[in-house]
């Protein structure tokens, strides 16, 4: 089965409003499956939507009504959370942090999600990060949208 996973920059565009959202929305509206995410990526997007609302980029009621979307799109279906072997997924960062990061730069959420990737599998990686989906192309990943 095609697994299509998420990373935060294309939650944020999906449940936020950036330069990305209409490309994040238009892509989602097109899936018949669940989007999967992991609990990391749901952390760092609550942290993400808080930490905008605290920089006044979005107002506080903005990242709490982003927030009640996410919850709502998971208890739905429309998206799902990965069990992750966190030992496995640390693991595997370390080996994409050795081979790519002196040359690529590769901040370490980053690697976190590619490595969450590879383990569990999937076959699509959903980013606008385009360091983030250099290093997703880098090692195998078709990146989307």
């Amino acid at each position: 089965m095609a697994i299509s996973i998420a990373d935060t920059s294309f939650l944020f565009s999906l449940y936020g409003n950036d330069t990305h959202t209409a490309s994040a929305r238009a892509w989602g509206s097109k899936r018949n499956r669940p989007v999967t995410i992991t609990a990391l990526s749901r952390y760092e997007l609550g942290h993400a939507l808080r930490f905008a609302a605290f920089r006044k980029v979005i107002s506080p009621t903005d990242a709490l009504a982003s927030l009640a979307a996410l919850e709502a799109d998971l208890q739905a279906s429309y998206l799902q959370i990965a069990p992750c072997d966190f030992p496995a997924i640390i693991e595997e960062a370390r080996r994409l942090s050795d081979r790519y990061t002196l040359t690529g730069g590769h901040r370490s959420f980053d690697i976190l999600h590619v490595a969450t990737a590879r383990i569990i599998k999937a076959t699509a990686f959903l980013s606008f990060d385009a360091n983030q989906r250099k290093l997703a192309s880098a090692v195998g990943l078709t990146v989307a949208p």
